[in-house]
């Protein structure tokens, strides 16, 4: 029996694969269709590692029945040959990214060839190609000039929504947008000047810019999303990553949240999988509570003038443990603009120490300053709704001796150095003085 000689016969049907254009898809054709798509690899100057084939064995498997059985099969390849990998490489070789990367795709096509996977290969795509990355470009300002109109439930032209706005403002309308949007009238939108107009629309657009917390990388003079950030250092260089509040491009992407959840309903996917992509969409509602709280008179079990003590205990005894579970809960999960605060007050960075989600008698602060007796909120946009709550919850912690400041998110995002400066100077000020008995009421 004659010896399978792989190195020939391989080399012959790849080449007669490439004359024939065995794998081309037919745009014309009236075949039923087929699309396989891969995830495209980042051409590294290692070549091939074992998880590129064993991906892409198992689509070229399915590429091929469907092939067989009549199919017009759309099998494509392409590299993500842009960004950060690219960057980091041609500072470590010294060379140019656009040689490099070069030849690393060259390497990359000759591995991909010898394997005998079934690509169309007149369907490359190179993400750092100007005639591929100016249609991400496109996409993005198609993204910045839309908002998402959910009575028509899809995005719409921006311009749209300043006619609206010139001629009847925002009254009625119903949209995706920032919980801090003002509400006005035509004749205060066309009072408003470009800049104050333009900011506004920030609110509305998909495409949109806002402070945030980030994984910022000093060393590598970039933004990290969470999976390349391991126990505080970049996943590439090893190098010392922190939380900073920066201005970031946004993707209104939660817009499409039900309308993803709803088109889970109608393709054939296996439930495991549509079950993850639920979870990964993540749509949540929220829920809002109503309590009646804060008696008018105010007392404790021993009439002391002054309950609190300056040691740190000073929640509510018989709500302690339930207090203690949510204060742990809300450390754990900040807003953004308790983290930025945070990050600036803690380990006594002002001059004083300062507790996060600290539990005074039956409340919990966002941040307290015991020793100073202040106490500093942080308001988000649900408080517009619960301005006679505050108000009670504020007396409440004067009387036991707190003075209270609050802030808005839009503050902190604003101007962070501001709110700074203010909490400065009321950490300066004598301790406020516990009101007396008859004072209580």
């Amino acid at each position: 029996m004659a010896e399978y000689n792989f190195k020939e016969i391989e080399k012959k049907w790849q080449q007669y694969w490439k004359e024939h254009k065995s794998y081309h898809a037919d745009n014309d054709s009236t075949k039923p269709k087929f699309y396989a798509l891969d995830m495209f690899p980042y051409p590294s100057g290692a070549g091939l590692h074992v998880g590129h084939p064993l991906g892409y064995i198992a689509s070229d498997i399915v590429s091929r029945y469907k092939k067989l059985n009549g199919y017009n099969v759309l099998h494509p390849m392409g590299f993500d040959a842009f960004g950060l990998p690219a960057e980091q490489y041609a500072i470590q070789t010294g060379q140019h990214p656009a040689i490099t990367t070069e030849q690393n795709i060259k390497r990359y096509k000759e591995q991909l060839e010898n394997i005998g996977f079934s690509f169309d290969w007149d369907r490359e795509v190179q993400t750092c190609d100007p005639k591929f990355y100016k249609w991400t470009q496109w996409i993005f300002m198609q993204l910045f000039n839309s908002w998402y109109n959910q009575k028509s439930d899809k995005a719409e032209s921006i311009d749209l929504l300043i006619k609206a706005f010139e001629k009847e403002g925002n009254a009625n309308i119903k949209a995706k947008c920032d919980d801090d949007t003002p509400s006005f009238s035509a004749a205060d939108w066309n009072a408003y000047s470009e800049k104050e107009q333009q900011n506004i629309l920030l609110k509305y657009r998909l495409a949109f810019l806002a402070n945030t917390i980030v994984n910022w990388c000093p060393a590598l003079g970039t933004v990290l999303s969470n999976d390349e950030v391991k126990d505080g250092f970049s996943e590439r260089g090893g190098h010392p990553v922190i939380r900073k509040n920066m201005m970031q491009w946004m993707m209104r992407i939660s817009a499409y949240a039900e309308r993803l959840l709803q088109g889970l309903d109608t393709i054939d996917w296996s439930e495991p999988i549509k079950e993850m992509q639920r979870n990964w969409i993540g749509k949540s509602i929220g829920a809002q509570f109503h309590f009646k709280i804060a008696p008018n008179n105010i007392s404790t079990k021993d009439g002391a003038t002054t309950p609190l003590g300056e040691d740190y205990k000073t929640a509510n005894p018989e709500n302690w443990a339930l207090l203690k579970e949510f204060g742990r809960t809300n450390r754990k999960n900040p807003t953004p603009e308790e983290d930025a605060i945070w990050q600036r007050v803690r380990n006594k960075k002002l001059g004083y120490k300062i507790r996060r989600q600290h539990t005074i008698q039956d409340f919990i602060a966002d941040f307290a300053c015991l020793s100073q007796k202040l106490v500093i909120e942080i308001d988000g946009e649900y408080h517009q709704g619960q301005k006679e709550y505050d108000q009670i919850r504020t007396e409440y912690l004067n009387a036991f001796g707190f003075r209270v400041i609050r802030f808005s998110n839009q503050e902190i995002n604003e101007n962070l150095e501001k709110v700074l400066e203010k909490i400065k100077y009321e950490l300066s000020l004598t301790p406020f003085n516990s009101p007396s008995p008859e004072e209580r009421g």
